[in-house]
């Protein structure tokens, strides 16, 4: 096999990402986060588009000096094309077109998804990713969470995922991100929810929730944001410092309750058929909540767990690589 060098560009939300592969082995992860969001409590679709026009030539040319690679010496380009926001997927699948014609290289188009479910395969034995499809790791069940997604796949092979279920409303990052508001923490939230839950009671507030009753592996998380600002609501009107007074364990209860009601439905996935491999991908996975709770069931139902480095849980390009080697092998381009 001969070697190959692959650019991979991800900008389907707000960070700008560039990474370069050689060989299976991630040379460079670059991700320019847009820090703009912030100030509006969540992603401005517009504002990211712009910001994406503005950082991509320089985030590829660092991506490209960090891994001491020359343009010239590329033999793909792969982008993600979806799913995510449309200006900015469109700018990164532009600038890659006129990357991949300048170069006279193939263009390789990635599903975002299909990135993080792959992403566990980063830094993974090298020789055992050149046996492609026969690296033991599949099939595996793969829990895909993050700000727009909440969904369960099969994934067997590189290029065959099943989709089991998904969320029928908002996403478990979502929920997060609207919770923290009404805590009154900073976007994103998430992050903040799951530190300062580590220091809260879990079990003082999470019965005043409610929880989905869905059938099968689907997810539901709008009626449980709603019943979260119902409880804020009236004990804000008993004492106006409830929030406050309470930080800590209002976060650990929230952070409890959905974090249980993501791995019910996993766990029933995993009895069901009886996969032993079981992964985590996406931005929630970087939560240091869902990471232990993923290892005790691990460990209790002697399942084989593939957990990404934070790095590559959160939008990034080199998930994006990973996952075009495998379709530039088989020739495959756009």
């Amino acid at each position: 096999m001969d070697k190959f060098n692959i650019l991979a560009i991800e900008s389907s939300c707000d960070d700008t990402c560039a990474s370069v592969i050689s060989d299976f082995k991630i040379l460079s992860n670059v991700i320019n986060t847009q820090k703009i969001h912030k100030h509006f409590g969540g992603v401005v679709p517009e504002l990211a588009s712009r910001n994406h026009m503005y950082n991509i030539a320089s985030t590829v040319k660092e991506a490209l000096q960090i891994a001491n690679i020359d343009k010239k010496d590329l033999s793909a380009v792969a982008v993600t094309t979806h799913p995510g926001l449309n200006g900015p997927l469109l700018v990164g699948s532009l600038f890659a077109k006129g990357y991949s014609y300048g170069l006279n290289i193939p263009l390789i188009p990635i599903n975002h998804l299909h990135g993080h479910m792959l992403a566990n395969l980063i830094d993974n034995d090298i020789e055992q990713l050149k046996l492609l499809n026969k690296n033991n790791i599949f099939p595996f069940l793969c829990l895909v969470v993050s700000g727009g997604n909440s969904q369960i796949y099969i994934v067997r092979s590189f290029t065959d995922f099943e989709l089991l279920g998904e969320t029928l409303d908002d996403a478990i990052g979502e929920a997060y991100d609207k919770v923290a508001k009404m805590l009154g923490l900073e976007y994103p939230g998430g992050p903040k929810i799951d530190k300062l839950a580590q220091l809260g009671d879990k079990n003082k507030f999470k019965n005043n929730f409610s929880k989905a009753h869905i059938a099968g592996y689907n997810y539901s998380f709008s009626g449980f944001k709603t019943s979260v600002k119902y409880f804020l609501e009236d004990k804000l009107k008993e004492d106006k410092d409830f929030i406050n007074n309470n930080l800590n364990d209002l976060c650990a209860s929230v952070q409890e309750c959905l974090l249980n009601m993501i791995l019910e439905k996993f766990v029933l996935a995993i009895k069901n058929t009886n996969i032993k491999h079981i992964a985590i991908g996406g931005g929630v996975a970087s939560n240091n909540g869902l990471r232990l709770k993923l290892k005790e069931i691990a460990n209790n139902m002697n399942l084989t767990l593939h957990i990404p480095e934070r790095q590559y849980c959160t939008d990034n390009a080199a998930m994006i690589a990973i996952t075009s080697t495998y379709y530039f092998l088989r020739k495959y381009q756009d």
